[in-house]
């Protein structure tokens, strides 16, 4: 899955951004769910699979960026 970015009206809804961008649920990462990034610019995020990505990063947000998973350094102790 990638991220994309997309502006929202204030107060946005996952199921507002999925109807705004065409998304179905078996294309967004309901878990993750909708991100609010910065409140002054009504920017939000949202994690989607990649076909879908590429759909609507261009059209009405922005990326897609990668989403590489967190995992600790080293061996473990």
């Amino acid at each position: 899955m990638l991220l994309v970015t997309v502006r929202l009206p204030p107060g946005a809804t996952l199921a507002q951004a999925m109807d705004r961008l065409g998304l179905s649920e078996e294309e967004v990462d309901t878990g993750y769910g909708l991100v609010l990034l910065d409140p002054a610019q009504n920017l939000y995020v949202l994690r989607v699979a990649e076909a879908a990505a590429h759909r609507v990063g261009g059209t009405t947000g922005e990326g897609p960026y990668s989403d590489p998973p967190i995992e600790p350094f080293g061996p473990p102790r």
